[in-house]
């Protein structure tokens, strides 16, 4: 008998709650209720929130390393209820990762536009758009310690 083990790690669906970016969308949606509809997807151990289409949010998207993960992670969405027309746009720049897209089709017309398109409260838009994050980054980066060999 063979046996054939894949190196790539499961895609394992959990409770929105589970997701490590749950509070970001509950503090950032105009319905932050709505992220207690969406679902966890981890990839790598590392869970990301997906929000459904629903009230003021037309559309959502999460961006994936590479083509397996994003067919994989569309074709589970696409059996959930939230996810219409579920599709992988794939990058064209090696640097920039694929996405994989839900709802309708996100606009073109500025920032403004995309924020209301995914749902996102008007304080949060303009919060974005004045360029004001709602965390303190450190003003400088800490000194890592290097080993070196002699």
């Amino acid at each position: 008998m063979i046996r054939v083990f894949s190196a790539r790690p499961p895609l394992t669906l959990a409770p929105a709650r589970d997701a490590v970016d749950y509070q970001w969308y509950r503090d950032r949606l105009a319905d932050p209720d709505l992220v207690n509809a969406g679902v966890s997807i981890s990839l790598f151990r590392m869970p990301l929130l997906a929000v459904p289409v629903a009230g003021r949010r037309r559309g959502g998207f999460l961006s994936v390393g590479n083509l397996i993960d994003a067919y994989s992670i569309g074709g589970l969405l696409a059996r959930r209820t939230g996810f219409p027309d579920t599709r992988v746009r794939w990058s064209v720049y090696p640097d920039t990762c694929h996405v994989v897209e839900w709802g309708g089709r996100p606009p073109t017309g500025g920032d403004d536009a995309l924020g209301r398109f995914y749902g996102y409260s008007e304080a949060a838009i303009a919060e974005f758009a004045a360029g004001r994050p709602r965390f303190n980054l450190p003003v400088t980066a800490p000194t890592l310690a290097v080993a070196t060999a002699r």
